[in-house]
């Protein structure tokens, strides 16, 4: 697994975002944490363990949250749309402005990638589409679908998808591929893995199908080579 700078759990007061409240959360300066390179990480279930390889930067998962219940898989559908309205993906920008301030003062970071899967596929996709200090970004089937901007990425950005996913339609892909192609100014990718379901890169080992593990662990390297290429 990549090595952490900082992991902040969601189900913990983690305030540390706001910079009035940095020594009040205890981060100080701590010189194992001076890197060039560092990825963004961010999810929408707790609790997945992701066995991608060691890179060379380190990587760091705020709490978006901002303390409250993140979403479960043990959650009903149902309640969904109302979790949802409570955490908009649209509205991370106050909480990465200062992360990205953290990452850069604190830890020397010189370029910065974000990664995110489903909540944090979105939370990527609009991130991509408004912060020019992220130098690469993946989403892995989470993308804005209620914004007329979605298509002008600032920076490269890679979108994985499931082909089985029942969150994203095989239609909404061939939409966002259209409109790239006819908007974006900058190199971007998409992917469709055969067979695959919502969330299917971050499988647990013992989850995983025999027949399903190629795909998720090419889904992992493309992940890492697409960060490791502009970064």
């Amino acid at each position: 697994m990549a090595s952490l700078a900082q992991v902040f759990p969601s189900t913990e007061k983690s305030s540390w975002y706001l910079s009035e409240q940095k020594q009040q959360a205890g981060l100080k300066q701590d010189p194992a944490l001076q890197v060039s390179k560092c990825r963004i990480l961010l999810y929408m279930i707790l609790g997945k363990d992701l066995h991608m390889g060691v890179l060379d930067m380190k990587t760091i998962c705020p709490d978006f949250f901002k303390g409250t219940e993140p979403w479960k898989s043990t959650d009903h559908w149902a309640d969904f749309a109302d979790w949802m309205k409570e955490h908009d993906p649209m509205k991370v920008d106050k909480e990465t402005d200062v992360t990205l301030k953290y990452l850069k003062e604190q830890c020397g970071a010189k370029k910065i990638g974000i990664a995110g899967f489903s909540w944090g596929g979105m939370a990527a996709h609009h991130l991509m589409l408004k912060n020019s200090q992220l130098a690469a970004g993946v989403s892995l089937y989470g993308i804005i679908r209620d914004s007329e901007e979605r298509y002008d990425l600032l920076n490269p950005t890679f979108f994985i998808f499931g082909e089985k996913d029942h969150t994203i339609s095989y239609d909404q892909i061939t939409l966002l591929e259209d409109k790239l192609k006819q908007y974006c100014r900058v190199a971007y990718k998409i992917k469709v893995y055969p067979g695959q379901v919502h969330g299917f890169a971050q499988l647990k080992p013992e989850d995983m199908k025999p027949e399903d593990k190629p795909y998720i662990e090419e889904a992992r390297k493309d992940m890492i080579d697409w960060i490791k290429q502009f970064i």
